[in-house]
């Protein structure tokens, strides 16, 4: 049958890749607990300790008994793999397919950007979980247009705050940090910014657009959005802020019953978990 031609081996290969290549929100998460997890249902224990406390002691106390020995608050987290998303599609003879040039290519790259999208998706709704912190906690959202007369503030100034809550949390001014905007904060931003990153082979890479002091600029379709599409969630975050794990791609040919056609089906398993809560913080911009 035409379907034992198909090799999935290669197909879920060329999906890896460009998954990697798509994913937006993805790539600025910390994805080396990936090799831990191998299918649905496992998990993976992220160590974490919080800080210990640094006590003084004067010359003249060297000899006195020191504190008992503190407690190290544990951090540790669980993160759970149960996100699938998969496809299930009739393409014809697969021989026929394989045999035209490009038609393959096509469908792969089809099926990569459609997970891509969702994988993203899945990410950049931690921008409003429990244990990301709104940068006006509850006070209501801040319109980024107008004019400072009206007292609204400008897309900088919004960058401002949210920097400057980050670095308030510990994160050093050397840490690479990085905010994912929709386009049209992105379009406010070019107008406010004009001394972009001019690289353009880095610009265009995984969605970068520009650079704000130490921080990357970059922009999707995917950045999560609240009140019916008028609030824009957008997180600003370090790469450790957000664990990832992919550890599963499966794609297999078929011949469907009742049908005279050949068929692809797949899945790919991942899931995500805010892991430095301290170091993502959600901006919540309204547009009218």
């Amino acid at each position: 049958m035409a379907y034992q031609n198909f090799i999935p081996g290669v197909w879920s290969e060329e999906i890896n890749r460009e998954l990697e290549r798509l994913c937006v929100f993805v790539e600025d998460c910390n994805t080396k607990y990936e090799g831990a997890v191998s299918k649905k249902g496992e998990s993976v224990t992220i160590l974490g300790v919080g800080k210990p406390t640094i006590k003084s002691l004067t010359k003249a106390q060297r000899n006195n008994a020191i504190d008992q020995a503190e407690e190290i608050e544990d951090t540790s987290v669980i993160m759970y793999i149960n996100q699938i998303r998969y496809f299930n599609y009739m393409i014809g003879d697969i021989d026929k397919a394989q045999a035209t040039g490009g038609v393959m290519d096509a469908l792969s790259a089809e099926t990569s950007e459609g997970l891509a999208d969702e994988v993203d998706k899945y990410v950049s709704s931690f921008a409003v979980d429990s244990s990301v912190k709104k940068l006006y906690g509850n006070a209501p959202v801040k319109v980024v247009a107008g004019t400072a007369a009206s007292g609204e503030k400008n897309v900088l100034h919004v960058l401002d705050e949210a920097i400057q809550r980050l670095y308030e949390n510990d994160v050093k001014a050397s840490t690479k940090i990085v905010v994912t905007v929709s386009p049209r904060f992105y379009t406010l931003f070019k107008r406010e910014y004009a001394d972009k990153d001019t690289d353009n082979s880095e610009i265009l890479k995984n969605g970068k657009v520009a650079k704000y002091g130490n921080v990357i600029v970059k922009m999707s379709n995917n950045v999560h959005t609240t009140d019916s599409g008028t609030v824009d969630n957008i997180m600003i975050r370090t790469q450790r802020a957000v664990a990832f794990a992919k550890p599963l791609t499966h794609t297999e040919a078929y011949r469907p019953e009742n049908h005279f056609a050949d068929a692809v089906k797949g899945f790919i398993l991942f899931d995500a978990k805010v892991v430095r809560p301290k170091e993502i913080v959600n901006i919540n911009v309204k547009f009218a």
